[in-house]
């Protein structure tokens, strides 16, 4: 029979192990990895599957309905399906959100581990939602002296998250909160840039999270100028997310502007050089980490 992996098992994950579980993985080859889109107006349907040798395979189908949140209805739903490397067999079912959500944080943790400052302590987070609630969980794992600002576009929208988050902190005027952050994380649905590179200082670092399709961008291209990019993969990236085709179609960017990717890290490649460096991470969230994901949650409910 197999098996169905819920969210009981978050009690048994850490964000230290999901992050090396991440760096094993990128060590085992690089994944194969195919995504369909199909758009109706602002609704999507994301199917994404990847096969890492050595791990196994993933096929993980999403839903983003944006209306949702007008309804009280989480904005995206799927599921999630393991397969066994060798046979090909079914392993698990494991929860969408359950994957979805330590994947997407663990991702830009990733990056953040490796090139925000280590005495970073100044967090703001552009957009109140799911994710940007998750990113105060894994940023706090590594910083635990961080403070957190959140700004919304929606000022109702960011006062509930204060409320429900303790210590958040509200700010109302994204300029100036941009310009005093030590790290910055976009996690909107914004189809053009929210935060501007003329704001950025020396020694930031960026988590840009929301843009996933080809129409959508959280900064302009003046700060990836700016900055040293980074992304997690160049496959599911460069050429997939409007962050950085506007860019590199318009000659803003050139591809090897984007200095270094996940498969990168044993390379020390994927770094930040000085204290007053501003770097970028673009988070593309391939399936290929929804693998690594999946497959640390059934290591850790197989060994409860």
């Amino acid at each position: 029979m197999i098996e169905f992996v819920g969210r009981e098992a978050e009690a048994l994950m850490t964000w230290a192990g999901l992050l090396a579980a991440f760096e094993a993985g990128h060590g085992l080859g690089k994944a194969e990895i195919a995504d369909l889109f199909l758009y109706r107006d602002r609704d999507v349907v994301l199917d994404r599957a990847a096969w890492i040798t050595g791990l196994g395979s993933l096929v993980k189908v999403a839903t983003v309905h944006p209306g949702n949140a007008a309804l009280g209805l989480p904005t995206v739903n799927g599921v999630v399906s393991l397969f066994d490397d060798v046979t090909g067999l079914p392993k698990a079912f494991i929860d969408f959100h359950l994957v979805t959500k330590w994947k997407t944080a663990g991702d830009s943790l990733l990056s953040a581990s490796k090139l925000a400052r280590k005495e970073a302590r100044r967090f703001l987070l552009v957009g109140a939602g799911t994710v940007a609630r998750s990113m105060v969980e894994a940023y706090g794992s590594l910083w635990p002296e961080a403070e957190f600002t959140v700004w919304n576009r929606s000022p109702a929208g960011a006062a509930k998250m204060a409320a429900e988050v303790p210590g958040l902190q509200v700010a109302e005027d994204l300029e100036a909160a941009v310009k005093a952050a030590d790290v910055i994380c976009t996690a909107t649905m914004a189809q053009a840039p929210v935060v501007l590179g003329a704001w950025l200082q020396p020694g930031q670092h960026l988590d840009l999270i929301g843009a996933y399709n080809p129409k959508m961008r959280e900064v302009d291209d003046l700060a990836l100028q700016r900055a040293s990019v980074f992304v997690d993969s160049r496959a599911t990236t460069l050429h997939h997310i409007g962050e950085l085709i506007d860019p590199l179609a318009s000659g803003a960017i050139v591809e090897s502007d984007v200095r270094a990717e996940f498969y990168d890290l044993a390379k020390g490649l994927f770094r930040r050089e000085s204290d007053d460096e501003i770097t970028i991470a673009k988070n593309g969230g391939g399936a290929h980490l929804d693998l690594m994901t999946a497959a640390y949650v059934l290591e850790r409910w197989n060994r409860r």
